[in-house]
């Protein structure tokens, strides 16, 4: 890490998990891996940490998310650096990234005060109905590394509103983020065990994963990342009727019309400039993993045998290098003949490597044959109004950019439909609802 960058503050480099406020090693001594007893060690850490925690006002919790975003935003260098350095992407995106997930603390932190009961009437004179809200518990956050802040923020940030104390298992490929982000968020004010970070290979994910989602003291889970890995959580969520909020995968389509300025946005994308993320020049850095390299460059090869022509770019690996930036270069394809041959799974993780255009066109509603299209978003260009509304009520995604290209922010709820997942990250008080349990009351007035 200090070989391609220096951080101001090297206080927040670490290589341990982070339980109850303590740097950890695994119970087996050995680097990167996590058992059952770890596990266990910090989920009651966590439930310790919520039972002080829930009964904090929401004051109180608004100015802690405050402090956090302080703190944040006064190391937002090194957050940065720690973010290219694990994922390759290039060091203004990466300070992008911490600028967006700023926007998280800072909106959850007004959303604890506007967590509210209600009164009502009853149907019998002498009666009352009230509601109030709660803190659910220990929460499970397992996330990807595409956006290991970013997606952190989103999840912990609206946790911490609602009253909840978490967990986060982060990607092998990106722990030092979040444990920084941990770090920063002791430092904050939050209680012991209020944020708890258990960090693992990928080869012992799995079982780490399903002892996280089983633990009889885990009361809610949310999950990003795959539909197929989606579906596993939320089985074992349904073991134990546990709350679940699941982001999966999706594959966004973008329709430019006619009307729309198309072959400037096209020039623009292809005139961005691929190399690694430390160069401050670059726009598109590197994938961090050999297999990531062969999944970014695989649906090029897919369009291309099925009759797709390639306008410019190649879409193809640049360096093929178990020591050197992995790169793909971009690639801009047209004449595609049936979008059935854009067939794959979501390419998510690399578009910070890959950008394919796609001149076609698709009809709004469709038949059987579409059903594996997993819409989280799309995206429309055209200067007419009227198209725009049709589109945004007829296409089945969660969210529709309606000429633009960035849907999300801490205001906006978050989530797809379908094969994309459900519940709500972000937004007004439907994020927060997923980290709360309502109670109804009934008063018999004397």
């Amino acid at each position: 890490m200090q070989r391609f960058f220096k951080l101001s503050n090297p206080d927040l480099l670490h290589e341990a998990s982070y339980v109850h406020g303590e740097w950890i090693q695994a119970a087996s001594g050995k680097t990167f891996i996590i058992t059952n007893p770890d596990v266990n060690n910090a989920v009651q850490s966590s439930h310790s940490g919520f039972l002080e925690y829930r009964g904090y006002t929401a004051r109180k919790r608004a100015q802690l998310l405050l402090e956090w975003h302080r703190l944040i935003g006064e190391s937002k260098e090194d957050l940065a650096k720690l973010v290219t350095y694990e994922t390759g992407k290039p060091l203004a995106e990466a300070r992008g990234e911490i600028d967006y997930s700023l926007g998280f603390a800072w909106w959850f932190a007004g959303e604890a005060e506007r967590i509210q009961g209600t009164t009502g009437a009853s149907s019998c004179a002498e009666r009352r109905v009230l509601t109030i809200k709660q803190p659910i518990g220990v929460v499970v956050a397992l996330v990807p590394w595409n956006f290991p802040i970013a997606m952190i923020m989103r999840k912990a940030s609206a946790a911490f509103a609602a009253g909840c104390s978490m967990i986060v298992k982060p990607s092998p490929k990106t722990p030092l983020s979040c444990l920084a982000l941990a770090d920063l968020a002791t430092r904050a004010g939050f209680p012991s065990g209020t944020f708890n970070v258990l960090t693992t290979s990928l080869e012992n994910t799995p079982s780490l994963s399903e002892a996280l989602c089983t633990h009889p003291l885990v009361a809610k889970v949310t999950f990003t990342g795959s539909t197929r890995v989606g579906k596993i959580v939320s089985g074992l969520c349904a073991q134990g009727l546990k709350k679940c909020t699941l982001e999966l995968g999706g594959n966004c389509p973008v329709i430019v019309f006619d009307d729309a300025d198309f072959g400037q946005a096209i020039d623009q994308i292809m005139a961005l400039k691929t190399g690694p993320g430390a160069d401050p020049a670059n726009n598109f850095g590197a994938v961090t993993t050999l297999a990531g390299l062969e999944k970014a460059a695989s649906p090029v090869k897919n369009v291309l045998e099925n009759g797709a022509k390639l306008r410019n770019g190649s879409g193809r690996p640049l360096v093929l290098s178990s020591s050197r930036p992995r790169l793909v270069s971009l690639a801009h394809l047209t004449s595609c003949s049936s979008v059935s041959n854009l067939k794959r799974p979501q390419t998510g993780p690399n578009v910070s490597s890959l950008a394919i255009c796609i001149s076609c066109v698709i009809p709004v509603r469709t038949t059987g044959s579409m059903n594996w299209l997993v819409f989280i978003a799309s995206y429309v260009f055209t200067r007419n109004s009227d198209r725009l509304w049709r589109l945004f009520e007829n296409l089945e995604a969660g969210m529709i950019g309606l000429n633009t290209g960035n849907g999300s922010a801490a205001e906006s709820p978050f989530g797809g439909i379908k094969q994309s997942g459900y519940g709500k990250e972000s937004g007004k008080d439907v994020a927060v609802a997923e980290y709360l349990v309502e109670k109804t009351g009934t008063l018999t007035v004397m």
